[in-house]
């Protein structure tokens, strides 16, 4: 089928005296002489307006069609007399592909509650904000690849199906062949879980590759019912050989003000559909963001910064303990006012790859906070000395000969490395001013939810 896209229509440098649109009808108002319809095709936010001149075959072919029937128009494309748009078509001929019931079709011309839209989370992207979302999705994704390939790293792919816990915190999901009740031997002989990261394997390749980064789901069986939590994310996890913790902040910085840059200059009308309806000022934020280097404190500082604001926190905030949301949301929003870099924590709340600093007490790891989400970025140097990665390992609890491949990295040509997780619906989060992650993944899975 030979059809233009309405954003690239709406585009147009002069009129067109022949022209084919396909989309869902938004609207339509009848008049005496002819009809509005506009209609959507997902391409951009803004409606293409079609007039159908009453008792022509185009209005024949229309028949009773409404909010949301799928329609072909051809027709002529004009200068619209209007100050809403450019252009509009003039319709000589109808298509109609299938109609939607009045008194059944959901979505109606009126505005809609995130938690019903979520109870049809299979028609939410012909909203105008779900629709705007995942365009700003998809070119946050592109924006990520773009970023990492100009700096050389390979993309890289690691398993969904593991045998080891990379955070050390049990809560996977485990995978069998076993139909229920059955005992005899699993598909893999030994237990097997959903990974919690691809941190391990891009480690392998890093030390092998040099630069490389996965960018694809993870999962946390966490039973957890917050905005900020979902069963199956994206995770965007890049790896360097011959880094540091210095690099790896650069890094890290440098790829959230690079997207941000990048949705502001592709991303401009959906963007402002956001800051006008769900998040007033995110378009100054995301331009300060995008302009303005980061903050950097220690562990140390953000505990003295935190004890001393004279905030009543519902967790206080103690030397030792891991920083929570309200934490990392006041470092961000109303003591740095902007992106914040945390490092050198306590090797206690740390996971046993993180490479142990001299003082024996913190790691090199870090995180970064921004406003409204809190913890955007977690990652560390990754220790490359074999007897304290084993000693550490131990002194957790866990089996050295379970990461027997993992430690072989360090035995044969071990180097400073480091990388980190960026946690992708948690970006968008912050993108588009969304308080909720439900609402940033097409189809989310949440404790007892699995409808779609």
């Amino acid at each position: 089928m030979q059809r233009t896209l309405i954003i690239d229509a709406l585009g147009a440098q002069e009129p067109c005296p022949r022209i084919t649109l396909c989309g869902w009808i938004r609207t339509r108002r009848d008049a005496r002489d002819f009809s509005f319809v506009e209609i959507n095709d997902g391409s951009c936010l803004t409606n293409m307006q079609c007039i159908v001149d009453a008792g022509t075959p185009a209005h024949g072919a229309l028949g009773d069609c409404g909010t949301g029937a799928a329609i072909a128009v051809a027709g002529e494309l004009v200068a619209s007399p209007g100050k809403g748009q450019q252009w509009e078509v003039r319709a000589a001929e109808i298509t109609v592909f299938g109609l939607a019931d009045p008194e059944t079709f959901p979505l109606q011309k009126k505005r809609h509650s995130d938690e019903f839209l979520r109870t049809i989370a299979h028609l939410r992207p012909r909203t105008n904000k779900y629709g705007a979302a995942f365009r700003i999705r998809s070119e946050a994704g592109a924006a990520i690849h773009e970023f990492f390939r100009g700096r050389r790293f390979a993309w890289v792919h690691t398993p969904v199906l593991t045998g080891a816990d990379c955070e050390g915190a049990g809560e996977m999901f485990h995978v069998t062949s076993l139909k229920p009740g059955v005992t005899n031997t699993d598909f893999f002989d030994r237990p097997c879980h959903l990974t919690v990261s691809g941190q391990l394997e891009a480690e392998a390749l890093a030390l092998g590759l040099g630069r490389v980064y996965t960018f694809g789901p993870t999962f946390r069986a966490e039973n957890s019912n917050t905005p900020r939590h979902a069963a199956e994310f994206w995770m965007v996890e890049p790896e360097m050989a011959f880094a540091d913790l210095e690099d790896l902040m650069e890094l890290g910085e440098s790829l959230t003000r690079h997207v941000a840059e990048h949705v502001l200059a592709r991303c401009e009308a959906d963007l402002k559909l956001f800051d006008s309806f769900v998040d007033k000022g995110l378009l100054e934020r995301l331009k300060n963001i995008a302009a303005t280097p980061f903050a950097r404190i220690s562990y140390t500082e953000a505990i003295d910064i935190l004890q001393k604001s004279g905030r009543a926190f519902t967790f206080p905030a103690v030397f030792g303990t891991d920083l929570q949301t309200e934490h990392e949301r006041h470092l961000a929003e109303e003591h740095c006012k902007k992106p914040v870099i945390v490092y050198d924590y306590p090797k206690e709340i740390k996971a046993f790859y993180m490479r142990q600093n001299d003082d024996g007490k913190t790691v090199a790891a870090m995180d970064i906070l921004v406003p409204r989400i809190g913890e955007l970025v977690g990652g560390s140097q990754r220790e490359e000395r074999l007897s304290v990665l084993e000693s550490r390992i131990r002194e957790l609890g866990q089996r050295a000969e379970d990461y027997w491949w993992y430690l072989d990295l360090r035995r044969f040509g071990s180097v400073p490395h480091a990388g980190f997780g960026l946690g992708f619906e948690r970006l968008l989060m912050l993108l588009t001013g969304i308080t909720n992650i439900r609402d940033v993944i097409p189809f989310p899975r949440t404790p007892g939810t699995l409808e779609f």
